[in-house]
């Protein structure tokens, strides 16, 4: 890996890194002051959805292969995510309010202050084993709540409001395509 394309994956882990310490901070601080879970999106909502729609570089850097994944992985990760916090939760009120919100955002956020430092450092050649034994051992526990428990169960419990409010009918409406029955 060359100097430049090195000194670019340095920058753009960082500033994720700092973008997530940010977010995890705010859900922290959130929680502290107000004795409640309730306000995670509130808190660190539209930060989470600005880190996670600018993580589309992540394909772009497995598509031109200046980083070891397999592209549609990371498509599949970044699809996932980005549609669970800008297609759902901030477009459905009711659903930014529940604790399971606060769930998949803590387990993100601890996921990814711990991933991104560690590409990061990997970048420069600069990461300690402790770090990149860290990533993987959190992320054997923080996955599956935040995907599992987090992400699935919010979307089973916007369904009602998706199909209420026909979420996304107009776009649909000339396809045989329901995104309600896409949730479910």
């Amino acid at each position: 890996m060359g100097r430049l394309t090195s000194l670019y994956l340095f920058t753009y882990n960082a500033a994720q890194a700092f973008g997530w310490t940010l977010a995890l901070i705010r859900l922290i601080s959130n929680v502290s002051l107000t004795k409640s879970i309730d306000g995670a999106y509130a808190a660190s909502g539209e930060l989470i959805c600005l880190l996670q729609l600018c993580a589309v570089m992540e394909v772009f850097h497995a598509a031109i292969g200046i980083v070891p994944s397999r592209v549609l992985p990371v498509l599949m990760q970044w699809g996932g995510r980005t549609h669970f916090v800008a297609a759902i939760v901030s477009q459905i009120p009711e659903i930014q309010k529940l604790s399971v919100v606060f769930i998949t955002f803590m387990a993100w956020a601890l996921s990814e202050v711990i991933r991104y430092p560690q590409y990061a450092l990997s970048a420069i050649r600069l990461c300690p084993g402790w770090l990149t034994w860290l990533r993987y051992s959190a992320f054997v526990i923080l996955y599956p709540i935040g995907a599992i428990v987090g992400e699935m169960l919010v979307m089973y419990q916007a369904l009602p409001h998706i199909k209420k409010k026909n979420l996304y009918g107009n776009v649909f409406d000339k396809l045989p395509f329901s995104y309600y029955l896409f949730i479910v």
